[in-house]
């Protein structure tokens, strides 16, 4: 549906009104795809337009989620694998992280609706300038509660996991644990995400129907949205169709 002028308008206020604060998803991840075909679309074979036009969209969206009473929200920005891309590709895209994250520490919106900022992945990974950026971003946001971001970032799920076993291996070596005690509860008390509850809604945008390593473990109950729209064009009826969606869902949990 491409909607413009005083008819997107309107059915922006007819979604608006559909929306129920009392049924958001707590957790909403969102996998940001899209922003290299948004810039081929645009006539630039270069990625940066794209990129560059994505990390703009984020607080826009934060926005969004926030004033829908969602209350944890989980990017992910960069994964592992996509260090394999053109250097030149992964140095932009770095300086972008470093950038943003360092516009944390002055944002008022961060600071007015209290986001506690958290980086999760490999964040050794990172260049040095990037961890900085993220340990002052955390450092500032650290006491806040009423909301949080996870940017996942140098990420992956299997990694994660991967993770989450030598720690528990190392427990084990040392005497404090033992292979009987670990439970669901052991393992998800080792992943980046330990005291967030699990998402309840995925989104990802550009039409991609996958999770690509996205919270593995996390995402099993998870309810999936995929918007046909590149992350750069989202718009705020993407997000609310999203919310929409879950709000019509039954989640039975297996049950």
């Amino acid at each position: 549906m491409n909607l413009t002028g005083p008819m997107y308008r309107l059915y922006e206020y007819f979604l608006f009104r559909q929306l129920d604060k009392d049924k958001a998803p707590r957790h909403v991840g969102i996998i940001l795809d899209g922003n290299r075909r948004y810039a081929r679309k645009h006539g630039l074979e270069v990625p940066w337009f794209g990129h560059y036009r994505g990390a703009a969209k984020v607080m826009d969206v934060l926005r969004i989620l926030w004033e829908a009473n969602v209350k944890v929200c989980t990017l992910y920005a960069f994964s592992i694998e996509n260090f394999q891309r053109n250097e030149d590709e992964v140095k932009e895209i770095m300086v972008l992280a470093e950038e943003k994250f360092s516009e944390v520490v002055g944002n008022p919106d961060v600071h007015r609706h209290r986001v506690r900022i958290q980086a999760i992945g490999r964040v050794d990974l990172l260049p040095e300038k990037v961890q900085k950026a993220i340990r002052q971003a955390e450092e500032e946001t650290q006491d806040y509660d009423d909301h949080i971001l996870n940017v996942a970032i140098g990420y992956s799920g299997r990694a994660e996991l991967v993770d989450a076993v030598r720690a528990i291996s190392e427990k084990i070596e040392s005497g404090e644990l033992s292979p009987t005690q670990i439970n669901e509860d052991i393992i998800e008390g080792h992943l980046y995400t330990n005291g967030i509850p699990d998402p309840d809604l995925i989104i990802r945008t550009s039409g991609e129907e996958r999770l690509s390593g996205f919270l593995l473990w996390q995402s099993a109950y998870s309810e999936l949205y995929f918007a046909q729209v590149y992350w750069p064009a989202v718009r705020r009826i993407d997000i609310w169709r999203a919310l929409r969606s879950y709000g019509d869902r039954s989640r039975r949990y297996g049950k």
